[in-house]
Protein backbone atom coordinates (compact mmCIF):
# COMPACT_ATOMS: atom_id res chain seq x y z
CA UNK A 1 0.00 0.00 0.00
CA UNK A 2 1.18 3.25 -0.84
CA UNK A 3 1.25 6.63 1.29
CA UNK A 4 -0.86 9.11 0.14
CA UNK A 5 0.17 12.25 0.17
CA UNK A 6 3.43 10.93 -0.74
CA UNK A 7 6.25 11.14 0.95
CA UNK A 8 8.24 14.02 -0.30
CA UNK A 9 5.36 16.23 0.19
CA UNK A 10 5.55 15.56 4.02
CA UNK A 11 8.92 15.64 4.09
CA UNK A 12 9.00 19.65 3.06
CA UNK A 13 7.54 20.08 6.80
CA UNK A 14 9.24 17.62 8.54
CA UNK A 15 12.58 16.08 7.05
CA UNK A 16 13.30 13.67 9.55
CA UNK A 17 11.00 10.23 9.24
CA UNK A 18 11.39 9.20 12.72
CA UNK A 19 9.77 12.59 13.91
CA UNK A 20 6.98 12.53 11.28
CA UNK A 21 5.96 9.31 12.96
CA UNK A 22 5.90 10.68 16.22
CA UNK A 23 4.46 14.20 15.42
CA UNK A 24 1.85 12.10 13.27
CA UNK A 25 1.21 9.43 16.37
CA UNK A 26 0.60 12.48 18.37
CA UNK A 27 -1.61 14.42 16.22
CA UNK A 28 -3.41 11.53 15.77
CA UNK A 29 -4.37 10.67 19.57
CA UNK A 30 -4.79 14.41 20.14
CA UNK A 31 -7.87 13.94 17.33
CA UNK A 32 -8.93 10.48 18.73
CA UNK A 33 -9.13 12.27 22.23
CA UNK A 34 -11.52 15.10 21.17
CA UNK A 35 -13.48 13.38 18.76
CA UNK A 36 -14.30 11.00 21.93
CA UNK A 37 -14.45 13.43 24.27
CA UNK A 38 -17.27 15.37 22.41
CA UNK A 39 -18.63 12.21 20.96
CA UNK A 40 -17.96 13.57 17.16
CA UNK A 41 -17.40 10.13 14.68
CA UNK A 42 -14.56 10.69 12.45
CA UNK A 43 -15.06 10.04 8.82
CA UNK A 44 -11.60 8.54 8.32
CA UNK A 45 -9.03 7.16 10.76
CA UNK A 46 -7.03 9.77 13.32
CA UNK A 47 -3.75 8.87 11.76
CA UNK A 48 -5.16 9.60 8.25
CA UNK A 49 -6.29 12.95 9.42
CA UNK A 50 -3.26 13.31 11.00
CA UNK A 51 -1.16 12.94 7.57
CA UNK A 52 -3.31 14.77 6.23
CA UNK A 53 -2.96 17.97 8.37
CA UNK A 54 1.35 17.89 7.64
CA UNK A 55 0.92 17.14 4.32
CA UNK A 56 -1.49 20.70 4.59
CA UNK A 57 1.30 22.23 6.12
CA UNK A 58 -0.89 22.39 10.10
CA UNK A 59 2.21 20.94 11.50
CA UNK A 60 5.48 20.76 11.65
CA UNK A 61 8.38 19.53 14.03
CA UNK A 62 7.88 22.61 15.85
CA UNK A 63 4.40 23.40 16.37
CA UNK A 64 3.56 19.88 18.63
CA UNK A 65 5.46 18.75 21.58
CA UNK A 66 6.45 14.70 20.81
CA UNK A 67 7.44 14.66 24.49
CA UNK A 68 6.35 11.75 26.90
CA UNK A 69 4.04 13.40 29.58
CA UNK A 70 1.84 11.98 32.37
CA UNK A 71 -1.60 12.82 30.92
CA UNK A 72 -3.00 9.26 32.42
Amino acid sequence: MMLYPAMNKLTQYIPNRYMMVNVVARRARQIAIEAQRHDEPLDEKPVTLAINEVAEGRFDAKSIDTAISDEA
